[in-house]
């Protein structure tokens, strides 16, 4: 070989697309071309069909359903975050009786769909009137809304239980034996050591639950309770105007943008020490 053969690099063979990865990219071009198209004929519609009294009669209402969307959302997932914790601890806990009474209840609420169980609280103890009246609970399950907060805060427990149970797991145990060998105590090791590295690595899955609930708590307008939707659906019955539902839609896209955002921006605070 000669020296100028050996200070000349060798030219890198040519990579051969296949066509395997044509398909694959014409078909993100076609998906994307799609998207475009519905983009532009959603705002075509929004702009064309476009009606400044029905905003003037009807936007009051939107307003009103849109705080009472948030409202309930974020009283359900709090008290359900409160449920959460004792359930996942049970997940975790190695008595069998306990960690099965767990496991069974968040299969029952994360296997039924979140409607069945609106309907099972609302009409189904509400048949059970006189009991309830004898133990003091009617006024609170004779409210719809109540009902609604009731139902979704129990849904919302089971899948926050499991969030958090796997969190726990995914902390390696090298960590619970450090503290252990430092001698600290399995609650302090816990509160301050263990609980703070799932919380980090449940951030991204609490925000998706929530998102989740926020499109999920459509379902209360179905007992009377005139959320965004009741109110939509209110506003449709008075005007018979498909645009009532689009609007609707409009505003949870942007709760849900919106919250993205401010969730995404809040991880990467908490994780900022781990990207350097």
């Amino acid at each position: 070989m000669s020296i100028a053969e050996t200070l000349i690099p060798p030219r890198p063979a040519p990579i051969i697309e296949s066509a395997g990865m044509r398909r694959g990219q014409l078909a993100g071009y076609g998906i994307l071309a799609i998207w475009l198209l519905l983009a532009i004929s959603l705002i075509w519609m929004v702009v064309s069909g476009w009606d400044g009294d029905y905003f003037v009669k009807y936007g009051p209402r939107y307003l009103h359903g849109l705080w009472t969307t948030i409202w309930i959302v974020a009283v359900s997932i709090a008290i359900g975050a409160v449920i959460s914790l004792p359930i996942a601890f049970a997940r975790l806990s190695k008595n069998r009786l306990i960690s099965s009474l767990a496991f069974g209840y968040v299969y029952l609420f994360r296997g039924t769909p979140l409607l069945a169980q609106l309907y099972l609280v609302y009409y189904g103890l509400g048949s059970f009137r006189p009991e309830l009246q004898s133990v003091g609970l009617w006024w609170f399950f004779r409210e719809a809304i109540y009902c609604g907060i009731f139902t979704m805060a129990l849904n919302t427990a089971a899948y926050q239980a499991e969030i958090l149970r796997g969190a726990i797991d995914s902390v390696p145990r090298g960590q619970h034996e450090g503290a252990a060998s430092l001698g600290i105590g399995k609650v302090v090791a816990f509160r301050k050591i263990i609980l703070p590295q799932a919380l980090i690595v449940a951030l991204r899955p609490y925000g998706n639950e929530i998102i989740l609930m926020i499109k999920g708590s459509a379902v209360v307008s179905v007992v009377t309770v005139f959320d965004l939707m009741g109110e939509t659906r209110y506003a449709f019955s008075r005007t018979f105007d498909y645009q009532t539902y689009l609007w609707a839609a409009i505003f949870y896209l942007v709760i849900v943008e919106a919250l993205r955002h401010v969730w995404l921006s809040f991880e990467g605070r908490l994780t900022r020490h781990l990207k350097r």
